[in-house]
C-alpha cells in the first residue's frame, strides 16, 4: 500500500486554488464514509449563486479555514484535516436544476472499518439547513475488504432485496438494496479486491453512483403530479370534443353574435390550457436528458454479475422504463389539446368574416340603391327648379310688361309718344332681359350670401 500513498498535505494544499476539480481526486482515498444529499432548486439562477453562498456557510460552520478551500462558479470543495490525521472534505456542485453535497470522512487508519450512520469524524454535524426540496440522500461506504460475505451485506442494507454489480469491468462491487435507512438515506457499499483498482476508479465509481440517484429521483420527482395531469388532460379533452360537438351543429345557422360568444369563451379556455400546457412542459421538459443521462451513465458502468445479488440495472433501468415516453405523450396530448383549440377559434373566426362580409355587401347594395333613388330625386329637383325658374322669368316679365304698358299710356295722352300699344309690344324683349337678369343676380347673390355663412 505504500505505493498508494496520496501526495503530502502540503502538495496538496499548493495545488488546492490551480482547477479545483481536478485536483479534489488527490485528496479522496479509502476507506471512506460519505454523505451525500441533492436539492432541487425552484428558480435556478437566483438559488444558484444562493447555493454557492451557503456553501461558504458550511464550510465556515465545518471549521474549514478559506485556505483550505476552493469555490468556482458551479463547483467547489474544502478540506480539514483533525489531529489525529482523519481527513474531512466538503464538495459542492450546482447543476443545471439542482445542486447537491458530499461529505467526506476519510480516516488515517487504514485499518479502521467504517459503518453506516453518522460520520465518525471527531465532532462533526452538518451546520446548515439547503434550500430547495430534498432530491435525495445516500450513506456510502468504501472498504478496504477484499471480499464481503453475503449474509453480513444483507445485515448492513435494509429492504427485501439486494442489488450488486462489478462495475467499471473491474473487481469493484456496488451494492445497495435502494431502500432508505431510519435517517432517510440509501445505503451504498462499494468495495473491491485489487485496492490499486478501487483507488484509482474510487471518484468515478461515487459519481456514478450519485449521478444516477440523482437523474432517477429527478425523473420520478413529478410522477405524482404526471398522474394527476393525465386526469385533468382526458377532463379538457372530452370538454373540448364536446365544445367541438356544439359548435358543428350551431355553426351554419349561427349569428355573428352569437359566434363571437364562442370565440370569447374558447379564447378563455385556450388560455387555460396554454397556462397548463406551459407547466406541464417546465415540469416534463427534462425528463428524456434525465433519462439519457441515467442510461448513459449505466452503461458506463460497465456492469457484470456479482452472484448471488440482481443487476443493478435491473431495478434502475426497471424503475424508470417508459416513464420520460409517458411525459413526452402527455407533452404531446396537451399541445395536440392547444393545436385544436387554434383551429376551432380560427374556424369561427373564419365564419364570423364571411358573415361580416356578407352583412357588408348587403349594405353596400342598399346605399347603391339609395343613392340611386337620390340621384334621380335630385335630377328631377333640378329640372323642376330649372322649369320653375323660367316660368319665374315669365311671370317678372310680365308683370314689368304690364307695369310698362300703364306707363306708355300715360306718355300717349301726354303726347309724348303717339302709339302706346306699339310701345309695350316693343318693350316686352326688354322686360324678359330684365326679368333674367334680375334672376340671375338674385341668385348669385344668394349663393355668395350661404358661402360667407359657411366660412
Amino acid at each position: 500500500m505504500e505505493n498508494l500513498k496520496p501526495p503530502s498535505e502540503k502538495d496538496l494544499l499548493d495545488r488546492l486554488h490551480e482547477r479545483p476539480k481536478k485536483y479534489l481526486e488527490e485528496w479522496l482515498d479509502f476507506p471512506a464514509h460519505i454523505h451525500h444529499a441533492s436539492y432541487r432548486m425552484a428558480n435556478p439562477p437566483v438559488e444558484r449563486p444562493q447555493s454557492r453562498m451557503e456553501f461558504h456557510r458550511l464550510l465556515q460552520g465545518l471549521g474549514i479555514p478559506e485556505t483550505n478551500a476552493a469555490v468556482s462558479e458551479k463547483f467547489g470543495y474544502g478540506v480539514r484535516v483533525d489531529t489525529n490525521g482523519d481527513r474531512l472534505v466538503a464538495v459542492w456542485e450546482a447543476h443545471t436544476e439542482y445542486y447537491s453535497y458530499q461529505v467526506w470522512h476519510i480516516p488515517d487508519d487504514k485499518t479502521q472499518l467504517l459503518e453506516f450512520g453518522k460520520l465518525a469524524f471527531p465532532g462533526y454535524r452538518f451546520p446548515i439547513q439547503p434550500l430547495g426540496a430534498q432530491v435525495n440522500a445516500l450513506d456510502i461506504v468504501i472498504s478496504p475488504e477484499r471480499a464481503v460475505p453475503p449474509d453480513f451485506i444483507r445485515d448492513l442494507l435494509p429492504g427485501p432485496h439486494i442489488y450488486g454489480s462489478r462495475v467499471f469491468g473491474e473487481e469493484i462491487a456496488v451494492v445497495t438494496s435502494f431502500t432508505p435507512d431510519d435517517s432517510h438515506r440509501e445505503r451504498y457499499l462499494i468495495y473491491s479486491a485489487n485496492p490499486e483498482t478501487l483507488l484509482r476508479h474510487l471518484a468515478k465509481a461515487v459519481d456514478g453512483v450519485v449521478t444516477i440517484e440523482n437523474y432517477y429521483h429527478l425523473l420520478l420527482l413529478p410522477f405524482p403530479e404526471f398522474t394527476r395531469d393525465v386526469d385533468r388532460i382526458h377532463e379538457l379533452e372530452q370538454h373540448a370534443l364536446a365544445q367541438r360537438g356544439r359548435i358543428a351543429e350551431q355553426l351554419g345557422t349561427s349569428e355573428s353574435k352569437g359566434l363571437q360568444e364562442w370565440v370569447n369563451q374558447l379564447t378563455i379556455d385556450f388560455m387555460e390550457v396554454g397556462r397548463f400546457a406551459a407547466s406541464i412542459r417546465y415540469r416534463l421538459s427534462a425528463s428524456v436528458p434525465y433519462n439519457t443521462i441515467v442510461h448513459a451513465t449505466v452503461r458506463g458502468f460497465q456492469e457484470r454479475p456479482l452472484p448471488p445479488f440482481l443487476p443493478l440495472s435491473d431495478y434502475i433501468l426497471g424503475g424508470i422504463s417508459g416513464i420520460a415516453d409517458g411525459y413526452q405523450q402527455l407533452i404531446k396530448r396537451i399541445e395536440a389539446i392547444e393545436s385544436d383549440f387554434q383551429s376551432t377559434i380560427s374556424v369561427i373566426r373564419t365564419r364570423v368574416n364571411l358573415i361580416q362580409q356578407e352583412q357588408n355587401l348587403v349594405l353596400e347594395d342598399q346605399n347603391l340603391r339609395l343613392l340611386a333613388r337620390v340621384d334621380k330625386t335630385t335630377k328631377s329637383q333640378a329640372m323642376l327648379q330649372h322649369t320653375v325658374e323660367g316660368l319665374s322669368v315669365i311671370v317678372i316679365a310680365y308683370y314689368i310688361s304690364g307695369l310698362a304698358s300703364y306707363l306708355f299710356k300715360e306718355l300717349e295722352e301726354l303726347g309724348w309718344i303717339k302709339n302706346a300699344i306699339a310701345w309695350s309690344g316693343l318693350f316686352v324683349p326688354v322686360s324678359l332681359l330684365l326679368s333674367l337678369t334680375l334672376m340671375l343676380v338674385g341668385r348669385r347673390l344668394i349663393r355668395k350670401r350661404m358661402s360667407s355663412k359657411d366660412d
